[in-house]
């Protein structure tokens, strides 16, 4: 596969928005410097990228003609190395042809994540609560920052409710895929039969937005303050700390109280409201497309049952790629690496085939904006 003209007009860009970064005018609009900072690095990474794979193809060629030398020795020593370096050079093709994908422009973001508790009582807002410690988990070994924004416990355990923000180095590419119905099925400890029981928790992965994605004017939000209020009378403030925004236009409310700054809960709530906002917005665009993909690994909806854990099998299913893994106990830990890859891996295989890039003219229409 030729990339050849698609490098070069990639290269041709990368000295434009070289010069319109040294323009320091470029910076009294922020959102426009966002964008051409992001347009940069994605093309930096990919002509990078570009040069490794020459570097690999020049050696599997000197490799070749080695491996027909009259020297023995120098031949097999070439001709054992040839398979690596064509794995190489084809894993190489791949992310080029990757990296030519037209970008998301929230893969960069942090999240917001957000998991409440669903069907299943007591035993829902338990497993909840499993999932909220399995994210912090996957954050803390990936070295990505954990804030939590709010929650509300339930009164026998777990949570009704928990936010928190994820930030860090591409949270939301990673975490993307978490969006959707998590089921579980194991015996509650309150279960004195020893039955089986299936409930289930719903989460929510929103890029974080920027006050240039969505502005908040004053006269659209309503902002009321009380007490916070907790449960069994503990940590409960003796300030009026807890704040209560709403978006008069779309009647969405947001509540926080996690903290005992009114000024840092109306920080968190205003996070919340602009995530969930542009969340909104982006679904509202994309509903305009009826051809819109569907793949399988799913919409990302609220709605769709994404995956299974049993915890009497040890077992996880991941439903939208028909995986499974006899890990649970590592996943709950925070193990979710094998899970994400796979959904990424179907994600950019769907991207590839809609885009139509295995074909010289999909790979122009999809390298260029």
């Amino acid at each position: 596969m030729d990339f050849n003209s698609l490098i070069q007009l990639k290269r041709q860009q990368f000295e434009e928005l070289e010069r319109d970064i040294a323009d320091p005018a470029l910076f009294s609009n922020r959102q426009r410097a966002s964008e051409i900072m992001r347009e940069h690095a994605s093309i930096k990474q990919l002509l990078a990228k570009w040069d490794e794979l020459q570097a690999a193809r020049k050696q599997l060629d000197e490799n070749r003609e080695l491996a027909m030398s009259s020297d023995i020795e120098i031949a097999a020593m070439a001709n054992d190395e040839i398979p690596e370096l064509e794995k190489r050079v084809s894993d190489l093709q791949r992310e080029v042809q990757i990296a030519l994908l037209p970008p998301d422009e929230n893969e960069e973001r942090d999240a917001i994540v957000e998991i409440r508790a669903g069907t299943g009582g007591s035993e829902a807002a338990i497993f909840a609560a499993d999932l909220y410690r399995m994210y912090h988990r996957y954050a803390e070994a990936a070295g990505l920052k954990t804030e939590d924004l709010e929650s509300s416990p339930s009164e026998l355990g777990g949570f009704k409710e928990a936010i928190f923000r994820v930030s860090g180095e591409s949270v939301f590419r990673n975490l993307r895929y978490e969006s959707g119905v998590h089921r579980v099925q194991r015996v509650p400890a309150t279960e004195a039969q020893g039955r089986i029981h299936t409930s289930t928790a719903t989460v929510a992965v929103l890029p974080e937005a920027e006050d240039v994605d969505v502005e908040l004017k004053p006269e659209d939000l309503r902002i009321e303050v009380s007490r916070a209020g907790g449960p069994g009378g503990q940590g409960v403030n003796t300030t009026d700390s807890a704040v209560q925004v709403m978006h008069i236009p779309t009647g969405m409310i947001v509540r926080c109280q996690e903290g005992r700054s009114q000024i840092k809960n109306k920080e968190r709530a205003l996070s919340i409201l602009r995530a969930r906002l542009l969340e909104r917005k982006q679904h509202e665009e994309a509903e305009k497309y009826s051809a819109q993909r569907r793949g399988q690994i799913g919409t990302g909806g609220r709605e769709e049952k994404i995956r299974t854990y049993n915890f009497p099998q040890n077992r996880v299913t991941d439903h939208r790629v028909g995986l499974t893994l006899y890990n649970l106990d590592r996943v709950m830990d925070g193990d979710l690496n094998e899970l994400i890859s796979a959904l990424q891996v179907a994600d950019v295989a769907e991207r590839l085939e809609q885009s139509a890039i295995q074909g010289t003219t999909g790979l122009t229409s999809a390298g260029m904006k």
